[in-house]
């Protein structure tokens, strides 16, 4: 990034961003999840809604304050650079200034004091004198274009120091109002997040999935054959892990991230089954081509129908905490029968795949 004086737009397009936010923060506090068309899943599709734009607002807001302090970083290390080329300039005068003193001085002891006439006179020869009065005029005019361009240097170096400054103060400022806004849009995911999951116990409470919610899908980056089930997350716990919550041995790998987070489809296939009751809560279980399986597990809401075909990264529903789960995280199996007892290391079969996992 440039300086202020290269990039006049980028201050007014902060303020439109964060005006942008806090406008589609605030409109959210006035949708509900509740209305006439709860009992057929639109209810689901507003707080799903919700949840995947208030994500997304808090990823711009992220990226907008990490524009501003680019910026001021490159501003800063823009001033530091100049006042390392001046204090270079300085000790380079220092040096002529000193060189131009020893010839003063060796001048004076040699006559250099006299006047014109007498060195002249005194002079072993012409080309002795024009030697010593041409090195002296030389030394004198590098002290001197050495000495204005230190000056022109100084006004750099105050100039990049003041944008220096201006842009952290700008960064100060603006950080200062998007925390605000990142507050805002916090606070309001956490609120859809709980109703999100809410929902989402209902179901499984009734043992029935209330239907795809179809949200809104930005561009897919994805490029290769496979992806990791969800984008960020933390590895939780493992393939073949103990515990009190299995009978025998943990049979997938658990990603912790938030309620509301979208899974992907690990691959491209159908969907198999969509069910929303019992240890696992609201699962999906997809068939790939060359006879594995996927599950995904303990979601809170499911984007997708059975029998219909995904792509790979495609958004097939949200995190959550549904069924056997003692906090949020998705569950991800990869199997070779589509039903439970059939699975296999999820890691090292997503490593296989050029999906490396950790």
């Amino acid at each position: 990034m440039g300086s202020p004086r290269r990039h006049p737009l980028l201050v007014p397009a902060l303020m439109c961003a964060l005006a942008v936010l806090a406008a589609r923060a605030t409109a959210a506090d006035g949708e509900s999840g509740d209305g006439p068309g709860a009992e057929t899943g639109a209810g689901d599709m507003s707080v799903s809604a919700q949840v995947a734009r208030l994500y997304e607002d808090a990823a711009v807001a992220t990226r907008q304050y990490e524009a501003g302090r680019q910026q001021a970083e490159v501003q800063r290390a823009r001033a530091q650079r100049a006042e390392e080329l001046l204090d270079r300039e300085r000790r380079e005068i220092a040096v002529l200034h000193e060189d131009l003193g020893r010839i003063a001085r060796a001048q004076y002891r040699d006559g250099g004091g006299l006047p014109m006439a007498a060195q002249i006179v005194l002079a072993s020869s012409p080309d002795e004198l024009m030697r010593g009065q041409h090195v002296f005029s030389q030394v004198n005019l590098a002290v001197g274009n050495a000495l204005d361009k230190s000056r022109r240097a100084e006004v750099r170096l105050t100039a990049d120091k003041t944008k220096a400054a201006t842009a952290w103060r700008t960064l100060e400022s603006r950080s200062t109002q998007l925390a605000a806004v990142k507050n805002t849009i916090q606070s309001k995911l956490d609120e859809v997040r709980g109703q999100l999951q809410g929902q989402a116990d209902v179901s499984v409470a009734a043992g029935a999935c209330r239907g795809a919610v179809r949200l809104d899908q930005p561009p897919t980056q994805v490029t290769g054959a496979w992806v990791t089930p969800v984008e960020t997350y933390e590895l939780s716990a493992g393939f073949g892990s103990g515990g009190a919550r299995w009978a025998n041995r943990h049979t997938g790998q658990d990603f912790a991230v938030p309620i509301g987070t979208p899974v992907r489809a690990a691959g491209s296939g159908r969907v198999v089954k969509v069910s929303c009751g019992g240890a696992f809560g609201i699962e999906i279980v997809l068939e790939h081509p060359g006879g594995y399986y996927t599950q995904y597990a303990h979601l809170a809401a499911v984007t997708v129908d059975q029998g219909e075909r995904v792509a790979a990264g495609q958004w097939i529903g949200q995190s959550g905490t549904s069924g056997n789960s003692t906090g949020p995280h998705l569950h991800f199996e990869v199997r070779v029968t589509p039903e439970l007892g059939s699975a296999v290391d999820p890691v090292p079969w997503l490593a296989a795949r050029g999906v490396p996992v950790g």
